[in-house]
């Protein structure tokens, strides 16, 4: 089986290497291109979340029988394209629930007790402690959106913190709310009554902008945002104007829509001018640069316990493959 792995850095490159016969495998550093033809005979291939898996990008792979994304996100993969190829994709769901739980936590932690500014004033050499007084996080109420296996563990590491927790999901269980100590509720007594709200649900088409003008307004004056899941469940001009009306008291994001033009924004000075990306990127500059902004670059799933364990379930989704039974199937 002939499988090609993208966006791999030296060190997976190596971990993989040991672990895969090395007539079977092609290394690649930056993303799957969006055409090209070089790799006719591939059979698999293994893409992190900045290759966008087209139905362009597939026409260049013939022979292409599965996707083996290293995220558990996969909205960067043209699905239902796959289907109708008969193309195979597996994600990795379960391979860092705490850690982007952890990360969730430290997000809120920064807003809570200002620590992103406190660190700025010092480095200025002026420090106002009157402008850096923060909340308590005991007492507080955190609404989840999403309680699946992140959702539940920021559930555990908020009720550690004694905080009250409200948790929307499509599906609930009673067992887990009673064991844990929240309570399921509506999206709009959640919203209601959260001092903090953090998103841990999928992006799709029903969740896009899941929060926007509408659910902002009906937020507590003050309540602060946490976003570790994906940029697109935020309608970011909507964020921008709460936040500049102060509805909101601040954000911590880890994702933000259209974050890949961060990376590229010198691209875009020597590419033909496309006015939707260039107001995304100063958007997102705007946003970025507000003080009750904090904002970590796509990173929660970042720990090196997180990374070994997505590589470990990649290859055990290529093994599956190839016995004939893929497994942790999205497609």
């Amino acid at each position: 089986m002939r499988v090609a792995f993208f966006e791999v850095k030296d060190w997976e490159r190596a971990y993989l290497a040991e672990r895969l016969p090395s007539d079977e495998i092609v290394f690649e550093p930056g993303v799957l291109p969006p055409s090209d033809a070089r790799f006719p005979e591939l059979d698999a291939i293994s893409v992190f979340i900045y290759s966008r898996v087209t139905r362009e990008a597939l026409d260049a792979l013939p022979k292409l029988k599965f996707i083996a994304t290293r995220s558990t996100g996969f909205d960067h993969i043209d699905v239902e394209a796959c289907r109708s190829r008969g193309i195979a994709v597996s994600n990795v769901p379960s391979y860092g629930e705490n850690t982007v739980a952890e990360h969730t936590i430290a997000l809120l932690l920064m807003l809570s007790r200002k620590v992103h500014q406190s660190v700025l004033q010092i480095r200025s050499g002026h420090v106002d402690l009157a402008e850096l007084t923060g909340f308590d996080l005991q007492g507080k109420t955190i609404g989840v959106i999403g309680a699946g296996h992140i959702g539940l563990h920021v559930i555990r590491i908020a009720r550690g913190f004694g905080m009250k927790v409200l948790a929307f999901d499509v599906s609930r269980e009673p067992f887990l709310a009673d064991l844990l100590g929240f309570e399921y509720a509506t999206m709009d007594r959640l919203l209601a009554e959260s001092d903090i709200v953090t998103l841990h649900t999928p992006l799709t088409e029903k969740t896009h902008h899941l929060l926007g003008r509408e659910q902002f307004a009906a937020m507590k004056a003050g309540a602060v945002i946490v976003n570790t899941a994906r940029g697109g469940l935020i309608d970011t001009d909507a964020l921008v104007d709460a936040l500049e009306s102060g509805k909101l008291g601040g954000a911590g994001l880890d994702v933000l829509e259209g974050e890949e033009l961060i990376k590229e924004e010198k691209q875009l000075l020597h590419q033909p001018i496309d006015v939707e990306r260039l107001r995304m990127a100063v958007r997102n500059r705007v946003l970025l640069a507000r003080d009750d902004v904090v904002f970590t670059p796509h990173n929660a799933f970042n720990s090196q316990e997180a990374l070994v364990r997505i590589l470990e379930m990649t290859l055990a989704n290529l093994e599956a493959f190839r016995a004939g039974q893929p497994a942790r199937r999205v497609a």
